[in-house]
């Protein structure tokens, strides 16, 4: 039975306007850190995921971060972390990450997390995995992102069963629960995940 060990978040390296947002973040990482399991995030101590490092470290959890040899300085790597990779580059970041996850969740964040969302998204609808992901909509801040799959679906270019290939969730505490009860559905070699078509990409 697959079991839901390491979340791989990805959100923001700044902490944006709303105070809410980074209540979010803490929220999420003390539920990781109680859960005692492991967190997967870009390794910066600035903005939501240094916000995000610090709670699940607070509550007794383990973090990993990822964080290339570039963004060491602008993104002030945590070098306090128990486990801290400096890797060459975005995408062996990316990829490095996505191989100690058991499964995902998206926090508000700027056009890195929306890359990192995008490439895990896609991914998963070409058959490449099928690790759950969650965006974590608080209050309301991927609205905007859901009417454009919406459109996008509207107009032809992607098939309705995309629309699964995510879990929208609104309170931090149902994160865990969200992707572990997923995790839990799934049958192993069972195939492809739900809107599993290279034609759909467009």
């Amino acid at each position: 039975m697959p079991e839901l060990t390491s979340l791989c978040v990805f959100c923001g390296a700044k902490a944006g306007t709303n105070p809410a947002l980074t209540e979010a973040a803490r929220d999420l990482g003390t539920a990781i850190g109680r859960s005692g399991r492991t967190l997967v995030f870009g390794g910066g101590r600035v903005g939501l995921m240094g916000e995000l490092a610090r709670a699940t470290r607070e509550a007794g959890g383990h973090v990993a971060g990822f964080i290339p040899e570039h963004l060491e300085r602008a993104e002030r790597a945590d070098k306090t972390l128990p486990e801290l990779h400096v890797v060459p580059d975005m995408h062996t970041r990316k990829l490095r990450m996505f191989e100690r996850a058991d499964a995902f969740c998206v926090l508000p964040g700027g056009l890195g997390t929306l890359d990192e969302t995008f490439e895990i998204l896609t991914w998963r609808q070409l058959g490449l995995h099928d690790k759950p992901i969650a965006l974590l909509n608080a209050g309301g801040f991927w609205n905007p992102l859901l009417a454009l799959v919406d459109r996008i679906i509207a107009e032809g270019f992607a098939h309705v069963e995309n629309r699964r290939l995510f879990t929208v969730v609104d309170d931090p505490d149902a994160v865990i629960p969200s992707l572990a009860a997923e995790l839990v559905r799934q049958v192993p070699d069972a195939g492809p995940p739900p809107g599993h078509d290279a034609r759909a990409l467009g």
